[in-house]
């Protein structure tokens, strides 16, 4: 994409700017045919024949979710269907993935067929992380999935982020959207000044929190616009006083049920 591209460039603008990965796939999934973009982005002349399972391809962490689209695929009738929809990280790169299960005469499945857009530049900036020698990119934008629409949340307006499996919620003042990527792969691109994993299933903006509790004995806060009580592991307990400038010996006050 432009990385040019003016900042009141108009979806379609943007759109048509994107390289375009194309792959064909047969019934069993293996690689039959990709396009030029498709071939530099995935590794098929440094580490992998051609005609593997289009698995193979992806990092590991990000194969469920490939499975999982393609099996969605493959369950919807082909001529009702429109394209399964998710997003991929790689180290450097953020993909949006669309696939359509493919058929051939009297509507027997033949194959799939994947195609991807390298959105980076458009949800997120290297910050001088480059010059550093750290090849990924903080995230100014979210891209989550609802229904088969691509929204981009401002990570400004990101309250808390809460693991959900393999996935995670992205909470805003207006609810709650549904993002493809992993909680770990989110927590490496927000800027540390901002956001802060206090638990395993966790990330808060520190910006939004508004008050300490004691919950059973344990440490919980709440955000913003929200009454749900996010949970801060006794590890991440001393950075989080600190990183809000609470003293250490100040302690919060209970929940009241």
């Amino acid at each position: 994409m432009d990385a040019r591209a003016p900042a009141s460039a108009t979806p379609l603008y943007l759109l048509e700017r994107f390289d375009v990965g194309i792959v064909q796939l047969d019934a069993q999934r293996v690689v039959v045919g990709m396009n030029d973009y498709a071939r530099r982005v995935l590794p098929v002349d440094e580490t992998l024949p051609f005609d593997r399972m289009v698995l193979s391809f992806h990092p590991e962490r990000s194969q469920p979710k490939v499975d999982f689209m393609l099996s969605q695929a493959a369950q919807c009738p082909v001529a009702n269907s429109p394209p399964m929809t998710m997003i991929i990280n790689i180290p450097e790169r953020v993909l949006l993935i669309k696939v359509s299960a493919m058929s051939g005469g009297g509507g027997r499945p033949t194959g799939y067929t994947l195609v991807f857009y390298d959105i980076t530049d458009t949800v997120s900036t290297d910050d001088g992380m480059a010059s550093r020698g750290d090849q990924r990119r903080r995230l100014l934008k979210i891209p989550t999935v609802s229904g088969q629409k691509i929204l981009l949340v401002d990570t400004d307006d990101v309250l808390c982020i809460q693991s959900d499996g393999h996935y995670t919620r992205v909470c805003t003042a207006t609810g709650s959207q549904f993002c493809n990527l992993g909680i770990s792969d989110i927590e490496t691109r927000l800027d540390p000044a901002h956001f802060m994993r206090v638990h395993r299933s966790h990330i808060v903006n520190l910006r939004a929190v508004n008050q300490l509790l004691r919950e059973d004995g344990r440490l919980v806060l709440q955000v913003e616009g929200s009454s749900l009580p996010i949970p801060v592991s006794r590890t991440s307990h001393a950075a989080l006083m600190q990183r809000l400038g609470v003293p250490s010996g100040a302690t919060a006050s209970p929940r009241q049920g």
